[in-house]
């Protein structure tokens, strides 16, 4: 009977997640090749190649890895200097409770209230020209809609850091590292030394899976780079979606051949990411 419920749950969870994923990834590609849609005249590899032909596309894909790898970088390294100061709040002071008050809002609203806060009419604007920073609204620097992301990042390191705060706080906590830490102590290592051999390493091997899914997140992300980017360069679900919202009909198959591409690269990055850890579990 238990057999049966087992099979029953991996039939539900596969016509309700796994099925609707494969074929909208199959229509889009087809799409893509030319074989269905408004276009249709058999298969070609033209919208492909117009797509891996075009500058636009790789500057697109070239900003969305930088704009993860800073996000995840950053929110990694505050989170992780938050924990290590912070641990006796997380566990029981106010940080405990304010921690999750960041986790409640969608990223459209955290989009919505960077911009509100970094554009040259912002706050931060407001209050530079207050206190003389700056000599008008318009002096102040370009954090939203520019073509370093800045905007972008700082909208998902502010997402970020929480999450990572609790994670890295609850592998400290099952980890043990308080008890090595005092063996570490107890051997003549100073309170950087625990920190940076002792306390990092592990936190970070432990915690890098998850580091690399975060990461794959904000690389799709699309609220807070439609909101807070530029118009060049573009995340690269903000360039498929405008590529299939566009009058063009002939961009239509392009945007799903870029949705395509999205989609095999992710994949293909999470089975060397499953192969390496299989690798380094078996050199272990």
């Amino acid at each position: 009977m238990k057999r049966i419920w087992q099979l029953l749950s991996w039939a539900v969870f596969l016509a309700l997640a796994v099925l609707p994923l494969l074929a909208g990834w199959g229509y889009a590609g087809a799409y893509s090749l030319g074989l269905t849609g408004l276009l249709s005249k058999g298969f070609t590899w033209g919208y492909w190649q117009a797509v891996l032909a075009d500058p636009a596309f790789w500057r697109s894909l070239g900003f969305s890895v930088y704009v993860s790898v800073a996000s995840i970088t950053l929110a990694t390294g505050m989170a992780l200097a938050a924990v290590l100061a912070w641990r006796r709040e997380l566990h029981r002071g106010w940080l405990s409770y304010a921690v999750y008050l960041p986790l409640t809002l969608p990223a459209l609203v955290v989009g919505f209230a960077m911009f509100q806060l970094l554009a040259k009419g912002g706050l931060l604007s407001r209050i530079s020209f207050h206190i003389g920073l700056t000599d008008s609204l318009v002096a102040f620097p370009d954090w939203v809609n520019d073509p370093y992301g800045i905007g972008i990042i700082v909208a998902h390191t502010w997402m970020a850091v929480p999450f990572f705060m609790l994670m890295f706080f609850n592998l400290f906590q099952s980890e043990g590292l308080a008890l090595l830490g005092q063996v570490a102590r107890s051997l003549g290592a100073a309170g950087r030394q625990v920190a940076w051999k002792v306390y990092v390493p592990v936190l970070l091997r432990r915690a890098y899976p998850l580091l690399v899914l975060y990461g794959l997140f904000v690389f799709g992300s699309y609220e807070a780079p439609l909101l807070l980017g530029a118009q060049s360069p573009q995340m690269i679900s903000v360039l498929a979606i405008r590529k299939l919202q566009r009058f063009n009909l002939m961009e239509v198959p392009q945007a799903y051949a870029v949705s395509v591409f999205f989609v095999v690269v992710v994949i293909g990055f999470l089975v060397l990411m499953r192969r390496r850890g299989a690798a380094a579990s078996l050199k272990i």
